[in-house]
């Protein structure tokens, strides 16, 4: 035992952070779950809401302010917390027992709920912690340092950094927020058992030559020789270490002893996790693959694991995406890109896919994929940005995508605009076009940046995340598992929901919040925007009257409710449009215009 606690990794927990931690997680479950009609508050007047517990003893008072899209901007200082009339202190964790049956908490899910909003708090008592950086210092930052500057996670989600499994060392190497160097773990499986897949122009040879070098797989190969094994027998996969130490080296103990699997070691290169926390950007060679591994970690209503069935067609899926981008006039005119998945490697344990059903956590324990690095596309000037980043608010309120408009020089609205063309324009254009979804969220969006003006986009995480809704498109048959079937009233949502409630609200609210750019003018630059593009494909005419983007309403779709439903497995990957949570409808910003 150690005398004192500080070394034991918890000195960022203290009552001052965890009481700002808390008041923060407060203020967005208060906001997203009104948003979401989960809870309905009480006007008090003058901006002033009142919300009460499960059993009316216990009040909650707050300001706030609201937005298009029934959007809360609750003030986070403003909150208070009565029982039978006298104040008492907040804490988070007894918020959610308050609202229990409010929130349709059931007895089997509440407990690992609070788990994950314990961790998401231990997170945000973690990055109080930092050094404070300015939006403005953040904006000209480097790629992974705006990366590793994120404080908020998902907008959406309020637990949405929970990391079930991890321990607080691991968080302190593993969390993107760390911003810890790690060098990922080499298992060599036997061939027999795995399997590989490469994009067009690509082997495997090649792939492990490039991002492991000679030096490295010669020290491989001698490893494997003294336990009279030959290099060449086997596949080598790349591990997260957290995934190596507590779960293969375990569960995978039998595949290890009987040398189905051979542990080499560490490779040389040094990595940062990136804000998915199982994908890794390389530091030390900016221009090399990404890689993403599985990782048995329950994070925001997912184990994070990589099946290795599903891996095969990955880098098939890419070149059929790219290669319908390349040949697109408006996409390349718009600058659009995707950083494709060039190669898959999973390995398969045979008693365990003999044991589960499709699905299982335990056939997505060992897989990885490579995926190219936007790096050596970026022109003089440019620089590279999570889209993420432009919600981001440092702690003086002010946010990244202001910072990005003073930089700029511009007109707020133009600035816009001009971000606007480089992201939602090839979101329009794949959907009337191709009938083709994207799952078009911050973190899945890198921006390209030159002088604080969004040059273009570049999208990411493609094989896990797109969707062809056309049930009578032509696809290769290695492609045909992109194929959705979606009812037609649903479709829009994909622009609707991922693009405007989930990201345009907070991006107008903060800008709004800021005095920045006003709502009125944010929401008549988009609908400009949407009127611009239909403009310039008038042969779509017919699309654009079936799905409407201007239609009066749409329905709500409650990210949230999914998973205070069920938090292990929010939805059903293989019918993701039957596992939506609808509640009423909210009022399209873009219908007035």
């Amino acid at each position: 035992m150690t005398p004192h606690p500080a070394p034991a990794g918890v000195a960022h927990l203290t009552p001052e952070r965890w009481a700002v931690a808390g008041r923060l997680l407060i203020r967005k479950a208060l906001a997203e779950f009104s948003h979401e009609r989960l809870l309905t508050p009480t006007p008090l007047g003058d901006g002033r809401y009142s919300v009460r517990g499960d059993d009316e003893s216990v009040e909650y008072r707050f300001a706030a302010r609201r937005f298009a899209l029934d959007h809360w901007q609750v003030d986070a200082g403003s909150i208070t917390r009565h029982r039978h009339g006298s104040d008492i202190p907040l804490d988070a964790l007894e918020f959610f027992v308050e609202l229990r049956s409010t929130l349709g908490l059931s007895a089997e899910i509440l407990p690992v709920y609070l788990e994950e909003i314990s961790s998401t708090l231990a997170g945000t008592a973690y990055k109080l912690t930092k050094e404070p950086t300015t939006a403005a210092q953040l904006a000209v930052a480097g790629f992974q340092a705006v990366e590793s500057g994120m404080t908020e996670g998902h907008p959406c989600f309020v637990a949405n950094n929970g990391r079930l499994g991890f321990g607080v060392d691991e968080y302190r190497a593993y969390a993107p927020e760390a911003a810890a160097g790690i060098r990922l773990v080499w298992l060599a499986a036997r061939r027999d058992r795995a399997t590989f897949t490469a994009g067009a122009g690509l082997d495997y040879t090649s792939l492990i030559t490039g991002e492991l070098g000679e030096r490295t797989l010669a020290v491989f190969g001698e490893r494997m020789r003294d336990l009279g094994l030959d290099l060449d027998d086997y596949l080598l996969i790349p591990v997260h270490p957290w995934q190596w130490w507590n779960k293969l080296a375990v569960t995978f103990a039998g595949e290890v002893a009987q040398r189905h699997l051979v542990c080499l070691g560490e490779g040389e290169d040094t990595y940062l996790a990136q804000q998915s926390i199982r994908t890794f950007f390389n530091a030390d060679h900016p221009g090399k693959h990404y890689v993403k591994t599985a990782l048995s970690v329950l994070n925001m209503g997912f184990m994070r694991g990589l099946s290795a069935a599903y891996m095969e067609a990955t880098p098939a899926i890419n070149d059929w995406l790219a290669g319908l981008v390349e040949r697109d006039e408006l996409l390349r005119g718009a600058g659009f890109s995707i950083i494709r998945e060039r190669a898959a490697v999973g390995y398969r344990h045979r008693t365990y896919e003999a044991a589960t059903a499709k699905g299982s956590p335990y056939l997505k324990m060992l897989a990885a994929l490579w995926r190219e690095s936007p790096v050596p596309g970026l022109a003089p000037g440019e620089r590279l940005a999570t889209m993420a980043s432009l919600l981001h608010t440092d702690g003086e309120g002010r946010s990244l995508a202001g910072a990005l408009v003073a930089e700029s020089g511009l007109d707020p609205a133009d600035w816009l605009r001009r971000y606007l063309d480089a992201y939602l324009v090839p979101v329009l254009h794949c959907f009337y076009a191709y009938d083709l979804v994207f799952m078009p969220h911050g973190e899945n969006v890198i921006l390209v940046v030159e002088d604080g003006v969004v040059r273009r986009t570049v999208f990411k995480d493609i094989a896990e995340e797109i969707a062809v809704m056309d049930p009578d498109a032509v696809l290769p048959p290695q492609v045909e598992r992109i194929r959705a079937d979606v009812p037609e009233d649903m479709k829009l949502l994909s622009v609707l929901t991922d693009v405007f409630d989930c990201f345009f609200r907070f991006l107008a609210a903060g800008l709004a919040t800021e005095g920045v750019l006003d709502e009125e003018t944010f929401w008549r630059t988009v609908a400009a925007c949407v009127r611009g593009y239909q403009e310039a494909v008038p042969q779509l005419a017919d699309k654009f009257e079936r799905y409407d983007m201007f239609t009066e309403d749409f329905a709500l779709s409650c990210l949230n409710r999914l998973q205070l439903r069920d938090n292990r497995q929010m939805v059903d990957l293989d019918d993701p449009a039957g596992a939506l949570q609808l509640t009423g409808r909210l009022r399209n910003p873009i219908a007035a215009y």
